[in-house]
């Protein structure tokens, strides 16, 4: 077992890697870091739990300790939840002293050196570790995922993408409170009601993704336009997707390399890859958020509505994922996955 720290325990995404990892077949929890006003706290006492399952008994009664290396030690991985403001300069720093870093935070997703895994579509990216380690002068690593909705967007792309090539893609995403993190969108803003607007979402989307599929030293060459909306779900963000084709196909072509897409993930049979990446409906009212958000334990992608888009000469689909798993921790967890297996943990 590789022990692990989480910093930014507390908060949502943070306790969702706490839950994630509790009973992990290879990291067990032994470090949980946040704030100075968590601190000098166990646990249970500094985290207000917000999940459905109780919080896990190995690590309830661990003391909460500060967000810096010298106070989180003896871990073989840090899993970070921190807030971008936070986490640029504190994630560096436990890169400086020797710990690979696995990052759900956006502060480090774009510099040109730093992963960007969503590990199915990606993983050969990790070369970027050595050169991170080489113009950075240190020995440990960060390695991030994408934003919630890029994570998402990404998996059924990345087939479309490899057998018939993609000119554009526009999206418009239905994203779920538990995105904005706790507490989130006012009651009185988000009840009843459908906000067209997160702050940077649609920049996130459109860079992130062509980071992901492109290659380590190059972004895709197609363009992505977005428009991102909040709306009174809980979990799960839906993506309506319209894709021009570089090379014309069949409706059911491209629904056959979604439905037989798998990833180095799924090769190597790693704990937490879901057996079908990309999970594609038939039903002409699928896929719907609270049916079908948890596939493949939260870490697939449900894609739905596939159709032939005569205005763009390509297709367009429903694509559904959880957000803070898929989204946000599970990707993570399953980015150490793949770190441990090359041996870069």
């Amino acid at each position: 077992m590789l022990k692990a720290a989480v910093l930014g325990a507390t908060g949502n995404v943070g306790q969702i890697f706490v839950q994630l990892l509790n009973g992990h077949p290879w990291f067990k929890v032994s470090a949980v870091a946040a704030s100075e006003r968590s601190t000098e706290r166990t646990y249970s006492e500094a985290a207000k739990w917000r999940q459905t399952m109780p919080i896990p008994e190995g690590v309830a009664d661990l003391d909460v300790v500060d967000i810096e290396p010298k106070a989180v030690k003896d871990v073989d991985v840090v899993f970070s939840a921190l807030p971008a403001d936070v986490a640029g300069k504190t994630e560096e720093n436990f890169a400086k002293a020797g710990y690979v870093v696995v990052s759900n935070a956006s502060a480090h997703r774009m510099d040109p050196d730093v992963p960007l895994l969503n590990p199915e579509i990606n993983c050969g990216h990790v070369s970027l570790i050595e050169e991170q380690r080489r113009k950075r002068k240190w020995d440990g690593a960060i390695v991030t995922n994408p934003n919630c909705s890029a994570s998402v967007l990404t998996l059924p792309l990345k087939p479309i993408y490899d057998e018939f090539g993609i000119n554009k893609v526009v999206v418009s995403t239905m994203q779920a409170i538990s995105g904005a993190g706790y507490p989130g969108v006012p009651s009185l803003d988000i009840v009843d009601n459908v906000i067209p607007f997160i702050g940077k979402e649609e920049e996130k989307l459109e860079t992130e993704t062509l980071k992901v599929l492109g290659s380590p030293s190059e972004p895709a060459g197609f363009k992505v336009s977005a428009s991102c909306h909040r709306v009174p779900t809980l979990d799960g963000h839906m993506e309506a997707v319209f894709v021009e084709l570089k090379r014309e196909a069949e409706t059911e072509s491209v629904i056959a390399a979604m439905e037989n897409f798998v990833g180095e993930p799924q090769k190597l049979k790693l704990p937490t890859a879901p057996e079908k990446p990309v999970v594609v409906r038939r039903e002409e009212d699928r896929p719907q958020t609270r049916l079908d958000r948890m596939e493949g334990n939260g870490m697939s992608v449900v894609v739905g509505r596939v159709r032939k888009d005569r205005a763009f000469r390509g297709v367009k689909f429903v694509a559904l994922g959880h957000n803070t798993i898929r989204g946000a921790a599970g990707c993570g967890v399953l980015n150490a996955e793949y770190l441990k297996a090359k041996k870069f943990i």
